[in-house]
């Protein structure tokens, strides 16, 4: 059995099979229950939320959690279907001592896992997921069960949503409404089914709810953040000014512009970073981006004297680096996006009501927002892979990358990488033209299968 349970963002797996079974979700959350306990103030009372989406596991790894945590003497509030920036907030504005999202994100509804806040409302860091996974596998957790007239309960709450709503509303301009304002929103048949829709109508947009059905197994499927399409063609249908289209958990969007256009994070961040700058709200001038982001990003802030921090993959990297040196914005082309003055973590839903706001302070269509950045032609090709060899070990791999720098002269680049929560390699090539960069992505897919399948 791997002695690694953290991964890229939180405990990720097929539900039912290692690392997402029962018996390890429990002393998952017994690990963190005993931690939490050994840590407090003789006598306090401790509390920990939890969350989820709408998988049809989500159930089952609820109350193995909760009875973990509930082991080790801690009460657990059940907060049901939330988005993930949802519980980081909740856990801070409760005073939990943690929250805990039961959620696979994107992933399909066989998959799920686990993410953790702490009490300040941001992820709990990787000392934190060292001594979890050393607790998991130590065979020393019954030694330190609760006394039996110690041992936790849990209970639901129903005010929970109500006041994330409330929260995120705060984010957009007091003075303003969304009126005569038409939005297509797919909720992913996902966490945000409920939240989204209410904080939209309840700011006077007029709202045509798509993805608003889950019944356990249709969670990302084709709807939601990764199948855009879907919402550009509604957006058409429908004559809308906005499509807003967000992941599973909701810490991600993509939206739509009134043409059909899909706008990734990549431009929700340069249009955000832009209107910041003209309020002198940006602090340092300076944003966070990954290794993923396209290079047109880092000319257009170059063009406006705003600097550009790279980090890598997964928007706790980045959060990392806002916290560190006190950024205010920051974000994935993937769709999340960080406004630390708001949120601990990416959060679709001010995302998309921050641009719905800069929209309405310049009285201008979305797609006038969006021509200011104009992409460098990327590729992005997903290898399944049976092993995560380390590249630096493959010689046929760094001879391929370096004919193909020769032959980008200086104007794009390669950079490959292995998912932090898949068994995937993800390629990605930029330069500048579509069929050399085609070209050299399957020439490193073809080398790299030799290797890796």
């Amino acid at each position: 059995m791997a002695k690694n349970l953290f991964g890229t963002d939180g405990i990720r797996g097929k539900a039912n099979e290692y690392p997402m079974t029962n018996d390890i979700v429990l002393r998952v959350g017994q690990a963190l229950g005993h931690i939490l306990r050994r840590d407090a103030k003789p006598g306090h009372k401790i509390s920990v939320l939890i969350g989820k989406d709408t998988r049809l596991s989500g159930y089952m790894i609820e109350m193995a959690l909760a009875s973990g945590l509930n082991s080790m003497g801690v009460h657990v509030q059940l907060v049901g279907p939330l988005p993930t920036p949802g519980i980081g907030f909740l856990a801070r504005n409760m005073r939990a001592e943690a929250g805990i999202v039961i959620s696979a994100s994107h992933n399909a509804y066989y998959d799920n896992g686990i993410k953790i806040f702490g009490a300040d409302g941001y992820k709990i860091s990787a000392k934190m997921e060292k001594e979890i996974e050393e607790l998991v596998f130590s065979g020393e957790l019954n030694d330190k069960l609760a006394p039996s007239n110690e041992v936790g309960r849990s209970r639901r709450i129903d005010d929970s949503l109500g006041r994330y709503i409330v929260f995120v509303k705060n984010s957009f301009p007091w003075q303003d409404s969304l009126e005569n304002i038409r939005i297509v929103l797919d909720c992913a048949n996902g966490a945000a089914y409920k939240a989204a829709p209410a904080v939209f109508q309840e700011l006077g947009a007029e709202v045509k709810v798509i993805g608003n059905e889950p019944n356990g197994t249709n969670i990302n499927d084709e709807c939601g953040a990764l199948h855009p399409h879907r919402l550009a063609e509604a957006v058409l249908e429908y004559r809308a000014d906005v499509g807003i289209s967000l992941d599973g958990d909701a810490d991600r969007v993509i939206m739509v512009d009134e043409t059909g256009r899909m706008i990734n994070g990549d431009h929700i961040l340069a249009i955000s970073a832009l209107f910041l700058k003209s309020k002198g709200r940006l602090h340092k001038n300076t944003i966070v981006c990954t290794e993923m982001s396209n290079f047109g990003l880092r000319k257009l802030m170059a063009a406006n004297d705003i600097q550009v921090v790279t980090t890598k993959v997964g928007d706790k990297h980045i959060v990392e680096e806002m916290r560190k040196h006190q950024y205010v914005l920051g974000g994935e082309q993937s769709g999340h996006i960080i406004f630390l003055d708001h949120s601990t973590t990416g959060d679709g839903l001010i995302a998309s009501l921050n641009v719905l706001a800069v929209m309405k302070e310049k009285n201008c269509k979305l797609s006038e927002l969006n021509s200011v950045m104009q992409d460098v032609p990327q590729v992005l090709k997903n290898l399944r892979v049976k092993e995560k060899k380390a590249f630096e070990d493959l010689p046929a791999y760094k001879e391929v990358v370096a004919k193909a720098q020769d032959r980008l002269k200086g104007e794009g680049r390669t950079f490959v990488r292995y998912s932090g929560t898949e068994p995937l390699l993800r390629i990605l090539v930029e330069g500048p033209s579509m069929s050399l960069i085609h070209k050299i992505a399957d020439e490193i897919s073809d080398v790299l299968k030799k290797e890796l399948l």
